[in-house]
């Protein structure tokens, strides 16, 4: 009966579109299939294939799945930031799931070395069905793996889920894969049109990210956003032995599958690991050989970054697969190698899926033993290294230590307080603040060093993602190695198993004069925002200062935010209930003032080194030749992290636009970054004339300095008219290689700020690293001296970590990072990089905040300046 409705609802399909099919479609050949599991079919009212499954119906779908088979559990593991839930499946038999938190247990110590732990234990097997919301088929092909799963009945399915535990995150960017399904629908008619121009086929970026437009295949390490937090610590909960990961690519493509780029394949992961792959591999070529399919391997997809989720877990102890669908995302589509189906893409991920079960159980003791001697050689690794632990400090920056500490325990890695009776080498880098020790002697060995490591040699240059991502120098945190004749294990304090999302402070006492906390808290801008919302009347002191509490005499740096008692709209009390919730909320240490001076103070509080702070309004470009990723870090950094409402307008739709209402204008980089004749002239009149301050970065940056400030660059490829040179003649298979010699891939480069400008600001040294992916510098201003806030340190000290040619080096070195220009009433402000970098240069985001809240406190330089 039941493959009678299998048969009807398939006709009813074919009747309505050519693209949809029924589940039987998808299945094995010689299957038996539970009758009293429910179908897709039935619940969806359409085919698979037909269009993107929405995010309700595959929640209502799998959740209903769930509940009528005893072989699948079903939690909530997160929600996304627009509150959609993000379902994780564990897929085992019966029997195993009456003795899962035993088999989880057992399965953890064996990978913790304990010596009594049972061998015997299943497989564990993670599949990520996907993480990126355009590449639907990744998706949906969740789908038809439950049902099969749920309601097979071969004795090859049964043994699969007596001998394994299927660890499946079956809705990874469910607000991403959200707006793809509605861009599908709203752009579908009753007949499939298969043209590649049409409409339907043509969202990527909106679709593939999450909320704020992240790449959520890129935050296995950065851990910034809620859905990867999500999967992450259940990652680490289970350590899974495999982690196949389901995409789409290019509709031309045909399909790939791991293992990736021989040569780029990152150092940290053991060579068997790629044995291993190649081994499973042969499963997929089975099938795809079976079948006459199309499939390429070994080629274009590396794993180098670690970040990823094919490449992270190869760095934890598991296998990484990565799986690559040509897209059909209307659900037919043209192409050289001829028509191509979504429906046809979901069968082969899930086909895939069953290749990478099968594959992973046919060597199961050589994996399981892979990943024993994973953490193993690891501890004899770290036993034979050098270097013996890492050292960092938090300066006076708590917030930002926290949100490192908190991405430390992620990954599982284990980290101390340093010891109060410990000794460092005085002759090495030292830090201000709570010390921390991350010992090289655990587990996760080889995770330690991907995050603290600095890497400036390479193999090859050519990179499918940045080369270089020292996460304690994207925190801007003083970090150094500790090595054999320096550690001991005194050293190691209390260990750190908990961390708040703020620093846990005192609250303040009421104040008899006023209030004051520093800048250089990563929070402190929201907090300042907080304030300013309260309409709260605000001093920015532009000079160090003490002044005089209960407890005695503080000192304070440029930028510290004071709030004066007198004529404030709002009561003593009220202000200090405010004050309590910066305290409690933004774990900012705020202070209670009993005088507007101390003792040794050079200026009181209501001199001219304060200035008042008005509150401000941002108008942040999109669209239209910006980059979208850029894009989304700054908006998630203001409106996220920092509370900031912030107006989103397209570059292209700015005629009419009421600019009396904003205060700062923030553009992005991007591969087409001018404005038009009339927005560019409105612009420059806004800045010059009203007192708007414009914000670049990366290209925009280059661009504003040219056609706002009007500085000319210079030709770095002119040459010597006289010089005579022979013509270049290449062969035609190193263009990869040469076109790559001098790319930037995605390095980590150090620079010298001025703390004393406004826009350095909080910063409590002069070294301030930064990540830079592109070729471009600014032009060193001619009339103003003290425009630039921060400029690259020379080729010597410039590198800290990444891939960089020394041509690129030698054309970097020395130039402008930051430039701070007035322009008539209004300032301009030029960031040659991407200061809030996947939301994880934590340091450098402090460019951004400074600019926005201290941009009119920049003073115009006068007279002429000779050259010292």
């Amino acid at each position: 009966m039941r493959q009678i409705l299998f048969t009807a609802s398939a006709l009813l399909t074919l009747f309505t579109t050519a693209s949809a099919e029924p589940i039987s479609w998808f299945m094995p050949d010689g299957v038996r299939y539970d009758e009293a599991i429910p179908v897709p079919d039935d619940y969806l009212r359409h085919g698979m294939g037909d269009k993107p499954v929405r995010h309700d119906q595959l929640v209502g779908y799998l959740s209903e799945l769930a509940e009528a088979s005893d072989r699948i559990a079903v939690e909530t593991i997160g929600y996304t930031h627009e509150g959609r839930p993000i379902l994780f499946f564990t897929v085992t038999s019966p029997e195993n799931h009456e003795n899962l938190d035993d088999i989880r247990e057992a399965h953890l110590a064996r990978v913790r070395g304990d010596e009594d732990a049972d061998s015997d234990t299943p497989m564990m097997i993670w599949l990520n069905y996907g993480v990126h919301g355009a590449e639907s088929s990744g998706m949906d092909a969740v789908i038809p793996s439950l049902y099969h799963f749920a309601a097979a009945r071969d004795a090859e399915t049964q043994e699969t889920l007596e001998r394994s535990v299927l660890l499946v995150v079956g809705i990874l960017n469910p607000d991403g894969h959200s707006r793809r399904a509605n861009y599908v629908e709203t752009y579908a008619g009753d007949v499939p049109v298969t043209d590649p121009a049409h409409i339907q086929h043509n969202m990527w970026t909106e679709a593939r990210t999450n909320h704020y437009w992240f790449d959520l295949n890129r935050q296995w390490l950065l851990q910034t956003q809620p859905e990867s937090r999500a999967w992450v610590s259940k990652w680490h909960e289970w350590k899974p032995h495999v982690s196949a990961d389901f995409h789409e690519m290019g509709s031309e493509a045909s399909y790939y599958f791991h293992p990736g780029e021989p040569k780029r394949l990152n150092p940290l992961i053991p060579d068997q690991a790629r044995v291993l792959t190649k081994r499973i591999a042969d499963r997929h070529r089975d099938f795809m050989d079976s079948e006459q399919r199309l499939y390429f391997t070994e080629q274009g997809f590396d794993n180098f970054y670690i970040g990823k989720g094919s490449t992270y877990p190869q760095v934890n102890g598991g296998l990484g697969i990565l799986f690559e669908a040509g897209a059909a995302r209307g659900g037919k589509i043209e192409t050289s190698n001829g028509e191509r189906t979504y429906a046809d893409n979901i069968r082969t991920h899930f086909r895939t899926t069953l290749s990478t079960i099968k594959g992973s159980l046919e060597q199961e003791d050589e994996i399981k033993a892979f990943q024993d001697d994973f953490f193993e050689t690891a501890l004899e690794e770290a036993a034979n290294d050098d270097t013996k632990a890492y050292v960092f400090f938090s300066g006076s920056d708590l917030g930002k230590t926290n949100r490192f500490l908190d991405v430390l325990r992620q990954h599982d890695v284990t980290v101390h307080h340093l010891s109060d009776t410990a000794e460092l080498d005085e002759s090495k880098p030292q830090g201000e603040g709570d010390a921390y020790i991350v010992p090289l002697d655990q587990r996760q060995y080889r995770m330690v060093l991907g995050i603290f490591d600095r890497v400036t040699e390479f193999e090859e240059n050519i990179f499918y993602d940045v080369s270089g991502w020292t996460l304690t120098d994207a925190y801007d945190l003083v970090s150094r190695s500790v090595d054999e004749d320096e550690f001991d294990a005194g050293m190691l304090g209390e260990e750190v198993t908990s961390v708040t999302d703020v620093p846990q402070v005192k609250a303040p006492a009421p104040a008899r004069y006023g209030y004051v906390f520093d800048w250089s808290e990563y929070y402190a801008p929201r907090a300042l925002y907080r304030l300013l919302s309260e309409d709260v009347l605000v001093r920015i002191a532009s000079e160090p200062f003490d002044i005089r509490t209960a407890e005695g005499d503080v000192a304070f740096e440029r930028g510290a935010v004071f709030v004066p008692l007198i004529r404030q709209e709002k009561s003593d009390e009220e202000i200090h209930a405010i004050m309590e919730e910066i305290a409690r909320k933004d774990g900012i240490t705020v202070t209670a003032a009993t005088s507007g001076a101390a003792d040794v103070a050079t200026d009181a509080v209501g001199g001219r080194s304060f200035s008042a702070i008005e509150k401000p309004s941002v108008l942040l470009l999109v669209d239209d030749g910006l980059a979208p990723y850029d894009a989304g870090e700054i908006w998630h950094l203001l409106d996220h992290t920092m509370q900031m409402p912030v107006t989103i307008r397209r570059k292209g739709e700015l005629r009419g636009l009421d600019w009396s209402r904003y205060t700062h204008l923030l553009m992005v980089g991007g591969g087409n970054v001018g404005l038009s004749d009339s927005a560019e002239k409105r612009v420059s009149q806004w800045v010059s004339e009203e007192g708007g301050t414009l914000i670049a970065m990366r290209q925009s940056a280059v661009w504003a300095q040219e056609n706002i400030l009007g500085v000319e660059a210079e030709d770095d490829d002119a040459k010597d008219e006289d010089e005579e040179e022979t013509p270049l003649r290449l062969n035609y298979s190193e263009m990869d290689e040469k076109e790559a010699e001098h790319i930037i891939g995605g390095a980590i480069f150090l620079t010298d700020i001025d703390p004393s400008h406004p826009i350095g600001y909080g910063y409590e040294d002069r070294h301030l690293p930064v990540l830079r992916n592109t070729t471009l510098t600014l032009e060193w201003p001619e009339d103003d001296p003290y425009a630039v806030v921060a400029a690259y340190e020379g080729e010597d000290d410039l590198l800290l970590s990444g891939y960089t040619s020394e041509r690129r080096i030698k054309e970097i070195a020395d130039t402008p990072a930051v430039i701070a220009e007035r322009k008539g009433r209004g300032a301009v402000i030029l960031i040659a990089d991407n200061p809030s970098f996947r939301a994880t240069f934590l340091g450098s985001q402090k460019l951004v905040m400074n600019s926005i809240f201290f941009s009119q406190t920049i003073r115009r330089a006068s007279g002429d300046y000779e050259e010292e």
